[in-house]
């Protein structure tokens, strides 16, 4: 069985399956040549022949133990009928969503608008050895509506939560609406050949505890029951970046196989939630931009103390663009070497 799938069926491998968010992106030189040849982001994310090429780099260079789909959290709003842009230097834009947009957006269509992400995954698919995990992903609802809401990224997203304080029909109507869209749009990436799943909710630290409960909990337990509905034996890693002391309710309530776990989560913290549910993380990006001895003691302090139970190595979030290749070198070999002496 590949490594990965092994730790998500909770069994201790080592050395750990290794992949690092955003792995396929614009540190990597051959990525920028894709990047420019496809022309804008969005154009890349929907060419299945171009996305499944930048899916495919990092495991041809580094043989990272999971290949994760090139594509983007914000593909799902835009399904839905919102406009959606990219611009150098600000990010995603989108008109911002208000109130009575919601009923107007286009359930009916979004997942079939989709369709070129799934034949992204079947290509990916179809390139992989045995030894490789193919991870599906998405944005949570929470994430994703702080970007339909405000229009762009916001430093702590106080516009999607004043609107969910002041309309939260509304919020609530946005959360199961997106719940719904990102169920069956994971269940077709499954489909289509992704062997387990990610949940993105980059914006969980943000909310208070009701807020959390309503916001990141429900949302994700529908789609997981969803899911498992079509699909109950694939794994699903959830990612509630910034979560602190409510990640251990978010793994009992959702019913999520594995936690993703930011570098901020003290490694005790972490060592305690692997009694519980396999866990994946939590490097600091900074250290492996930093390389040398920084790099090398934050690694080997995560491999001492997760290595007793089931761990996936990665970073506390994506990879940042200005990040030498060497100092990736590096740590798979640091990572990787450390069990084979």
């Amino acid at each position: 069985m590949k490594k990965l799938l092994t730790v998500l069926n909770g069994q201790k491998v080592f050395p750990p399956p290794l992949w690092i968010m955003r792995q396929a992106g614009r540190y990597l030189p051959e990525y920028r040549q894709i990047r420019q040849k496809a022309g804008s982001f969005l154009d890349l994310c929907y060419n299945p022949a171009l996305a499944a090429e930048v899916t495919l780099q990092p495991i041809r260079r580094f043989g990272f133990d999971a290949a994760i789909l090139f594509s983007d959290i914000l593909v799902v709003p835009q399904a839905l009928g919102r406009d959606l842009r990219f611009e150098e230097g600000r990010g995603p834009l989108m008109t911002p969503l208000q109130k009575q947009d919601i009923a107007r957006l286009d359930r009916k269509n979004a997942v079939s608008a989709l369709a070129p992400v799934f034949e992204t995954v079947a290509r990916v698919k179809a390139e992989l050895d045995n030894s490789t995990a193919l991870i599906g992903f998405c944005g949570a609802p929470w994430t994703v509506a702080t970007y339909m809401i405000a229009g762009h990224a916001t430093p702590e997203q106080a516009p999607a939560r004043l609107f969910a304080y002041l309309y939260p029909q509304e919020f609530a109507a946005l959360m199961q609406c997106l719940a719904d869209i990102s169920a069956e749009y994971l269940i077709c990436q499954i489909k289509a050949g992704a062997d387990c799943v990610q949940i993105f909710d980059s914006w969980a630290g943000v909310l208070d505890e009701e807020s959390f409960a309503q916001a990141c909990i429900a949302p994700v337990r529908s789609m997981v029951q969803k899911i498992r509905a079509v699909y109950p034996e694939v794994p699903i890693i959830a990612f509630p970046r910034g979560a602190g002391l409510f990640y251990q309710n978010y793994a009992e309530q959702t019913g999520v196989t594995a936690l993703g776990l930011d570098w901020t989560v003290p490694l005790p913290v972490a060592a305690k939630l692997q009694e519980n549910v396999p866990v994946q993380g939590n490097l600091d990006p900074l250290r492996l931009l930093a390389g040398g001895k920084i790099l090398a003691q934050g690694a080997e302090a995560i491999l001492s103390a997760l290595q007793d139970r089931p761990f996936i190595f990665n970073l506390g979030h994506g990879i940042t663009p200005q990040t030498p290749i060497s100092h990736v070198e590096a740590l798979i070999k640091q990572v990787r070497g450390r069990f084979e002496q």
